[in-house]
């Protein structure tokens, strides 16, 4: 099978014609394409006047070409695995869980599941009841759950990440429901309301294989032993009373197990300090991104709506940039602990809302926690989500136009430097983006999520200083999204499949 690059349609041309593109490419006019497939699609929007559709595509042919391969994007098992002496646990059913539970079920390894939160059908209603009543579950919410706090996203499926299991991750996104469109996509995404089919299809065939999935259960402790390498796993307790014996334990707790990072920390599991970002959601009408982006606003309705990325590196070192962009989509209101209020955004599939929104972030370094503490971060972030609840003492989010963001109380909720940051890059963004810096762009606070405040340590087989124990995906510091925290998933899925019993 034959790749080819660079095949390029006007926004009014058909992709049957793409062979007759094909056959001009190469000069041959015998040419006969069979099987063909998208391998990816993107726009190019440079010029306004002439925005173009830019197709990869693969293809079986009738003659030589003088073209490449089409790449093999098959994923295999490790080829060498290890017999488990217990069946492996995992902790956190987000991408990374639920890929590493996946990856070992297929290797046969029946893998245990333990998930704090609830199954995404009772979760959705949980959720639902806090954003119209007030009433926070802290233990099923926007951040924890059958899905993990992707769920409640735009089921962005970007990454800056280059690694064949990306392949594997989208392939089980599409066979559990997703529209096969991302598999080629130059920016892909599910969307919230296939979210909760698709989690749930993949928990049904993790257990067909063998996999057990258990909700509300909450990892409490640790059990090891001493063994030659050291201390070593021997089992977990979930809720306090429940005890499991496992010597292969991967830890996939997400970035907001707070109470889990104390309990791990108390343990002596090895972590450190992490950088993150705190900032806003800024939200603009999506007519006017589709028109700064696409020139003509009838554009979005053939291309979908239009979507940015925006950064500035200020004059104090800070960088500001724009993080989960949702097209079409609304901001939420995402907290987990009581007393305490965080914001994100959200699109469903179609993202047809009238709004946009993204995360506006700065930069938080570990020297503005103003402690060594290992667990400094967190406390940084609760210092300012707490200030966002105590403004209006309930979830409501504080929100803001812009032109009143220096002295409103959504600035109160953000630390000095945040402010003055997100001051000085409002105009360079409004340069790219016509219309980003609009004194109507509403500001809602406070955005602490991004990434985790901490980061455990991990060698080159992906396991702790505690032999057993593998930290994966975003809440361990390794993975920064739904993808790269799936594929993270699958590479420690693979790590604990050629580990095999230990003294």
């Amino acid at each position: 099978m034959y790749r080819i690059h660079e095949i390029k349609l006007k926004l009014n041309q058909d992709i049957k014609m793409i062979p007759d593109m094909v056959r001009r490419r190469t000069g041959e006019r015998e040419l006969v394409m069979k099987n063909i497939t998208i391998a990816r699609e993107s726009i190019d929007a440079r010029d306004k006047s002439n925005i173009r559709r830019v197709y990869t595509v693969d293809f079986d042919s009738n003659i030589s070409l003088n073209l490449p391969e089409a790449p093999d994007m098959t994923y295999h098992h490790p080829v060498e695995q290890a017999e488990l002496k217990s069946r492996p646990v995992i902790v956190g059913f987000g991408p990374a869980g639920m890929f590493a539970a996946l990856i070992l079920a297929e290797m046969g390894a029946r893998p245990i599941v333990l998930e704090r939160g609830r199954k995404v059908s009772e979760r959705a209603a949980d959720v639902s009841r806090f954003w119209n009543e007030g009433k926070l579950n802290t233990e099923s919410n926007v951040q924890f759950g059958e899905g993990g706090a992707g769920t409640f996203s735009d089921g962005k499926l970007t990454t800056g990440i280059k690694d064949i299991r990306i392949r594997k991750v989208l392939d089980e996104f599409v066979l559990a429901g997703a529209d096969k469109e991302i598999l080629y996509k130059q920016k892909p995404h599910i969307g919230t309301d296939k979210l909760v089919e698709i989690v749930s299809n993949i928990r049904k065939k993790i257990e067909s294989l063998g996999g057990e999935v258990r909700f509300e259960s909450r990892l409490t402790e640790i059990k090891t032993g001493d063994s030659p390498a050291g201390k070593r796993v021997t089992g977990i307790v979930i809720n306090e009373d429940e005890f499991i014996e496992t010597d292969h334990l991967c830890l996939a707790i997400g970035h907001s197990a707070r109470d889990t990072f104390k309990m791990l920390f108390e343990m002596g599991l090895d972590m450190s300090q992490k950088p993150f970002s705190i900032g806003v959601r800024i939200q603009h009408p999506q007519a006017m991104i589709n028109a700064a982006q696409y020139g003509d606003p009838a554009v979005a309705k053939i291309l979908g709506p239009a979507d940015y990325k925006l950064s500035h590196h200020c004059e104090n070192g800070r960088g500001v940039y724009t993080f989960c962009m949702c097209p079409g989509g609304q901001v939420i209101a995402a907290s987990s602990e009581e007393g305490m209020l965080v914001t994100n955004g959200m699109s469903n599939s179609a993202r047809d809302g009238q709004y946009a929104n993204s995360g506006l972030l700065v930069d938080v370094r570990t020297d503005d926690f103003g402690s060594d503490d290992i667990l400094a971060g967190v406390e940084f972030q609760r210092r300012y989500e707490r200030a966002a609840y105590e403004i209006g003492g309930s979830y409501s989010l504080p929100r803001t136009a812009f032109s009143e963001f220096t002295y409103s109380d959504v600035a109160r909720c953000l630390p000095d430097f945040a402010v003055s940051s997100i001051n000085e890059a409002m105009p360079f963004m409004g340069r790219r983006l016509r219309g980003f810096n609009s004194p109507d762009a509403m500001l809602f606070a406070v955005e602490t999520r991004s990434s985790s405040p901490v980061r455990f340590f991990r060698d080159e087989h992906f396991m702790s200083n505690i032999k057993g124990l593998f930290p994966a995906g975003e809440g361990a510091g390794y993975a920064g999204g739904i993808m790269s925290a799936a594929v993270d998933g699958i590479k420690v899925a693979e790590a604990i499949s050629l580990q095999g019993p230990r003294s």
